[in-house]
């Protein structure tokens, strides 16, 4: 995971507000480049008669999207670079330009018409959380009405695994670029009645857990502080909900083992995280 080349897709609202807020956030503490991208459509040729309207469509779309990045400048500032990217998805025009620019992570907003300070996936972060080629930031509902002067800690959910061993490094690398504590909890869920797990079940969970938490935290603490938290709910919306959250707090989280390498691939934990989180999550791509 890389820190240093920031690109945020932008869109004018309040979804382009949050993510370009993460985004400035990010830049400002890693010292990062900043990349502000619009993604529009492309105008369809259409032959005979019908060329001055697609020419008029053209310049319709031309103006969309100049007007989208001088209301992202006004909101940025500098130092970041402002371009238009052309592709039928916002999302796949997003991989794209992440990956034709070198970019290190994708930072976007939340979609419409979640609750206010979760995270909503749409069709953007859709397409992104299963493709993309770099890690992914996505940015709470109203996140950039009150966004927090500075990143405060850095949160990674742990299970036992390879994937999530890589990721607890690349954490650890991003909390000595943030210069923040890192912290690393492992979820451990009892979901209802009919799945009740029995307590002396629980007790070797939560003790495997600590255990796996220590393990990946050696070779660190000389370098960062970390902290290591065994949350135990019902559901993952409640497990969450069983410690304390920092402002200015980020939740890291590995890909499905399941999923392409190189890769963004959502899985089924992850997934809950997300819709639970009230701050930022960045999912990591699949390393091999």
């Amino acid at each position: 995971m890389r820190l240093d080349d920031v690109l945020a897709g932008y869109v004018p609202g309040p979804r382009g507000r949050d993510g370009l807020a993460l985004a400035v956030l990010l830049r400002d503490q890693a010292h990062a480049r900043l990349t502000v991208a619009t993604v529009r459509p492309p105008a369809t040729s259409v032959p005979g008669p019908a060329r001055a309207e697609e020419s008029a469509w053209r310049a319709y779309l031309r103006e969309q999207a100049e007007a989208a990045l001088a209301q992202a400048r006004e909101l940025a500032g500098d130092p970041a670079e402002y371009v238009v990217h052309t592709h039928r998805g916002s999302g796949r025009g997003l991989v794209e330009l992440a990956r034709g620019r070198g970019a290190g992570v994708v930072v976007i907003g939340s979609a419409p018409g979640g609750g206010r300070g979760r995270i909503s996936v749409g069709s953007t972060a859709d397409q992104l959380l299963h493709s993309s080629s770099v890690p992914v930031l996505l940015a709470p509902r109203g996140y950039g009405e009150a966004p927090p002067a500075a990143f405060d800690r850095l949160t990674v959910a742990y299970r036992r695994g390879p994937g999530c061993d890589l990721a607890v490094k690349d954490a650890a690398r991003a909390a000595v670029a943030l210069d923040v504590p890192l912290r690393r909890v492992t979820l451990v869920v009892s979901a209802g009645r009919r799945a009740r797990i029995a307590e002396e079940m629980l007790v070797r969970l939560r003790e495997q857990a600590a255990a796996d938490l220590r393990a990946a935290a050696r070779g660190q603490r000389r370098r960062l502080a970390v902290e290591v938290e065994v949350l135990e709910g019902g559901n993952v919306a409640r497990a969450l909900g069983t410690t304390s959250w920092l402002p200015g707090e980020m939740i890291i989280c590995a890909s499905s083992d399941t999923g392409p390498l190189r890769r963004v691939f959502l899985g089924d934990t992850s997934i809950k995280i997300v819709r639970a989180s009230t701050r930022p999550v960045m999912i990591l791509t699949r390393q091999p």
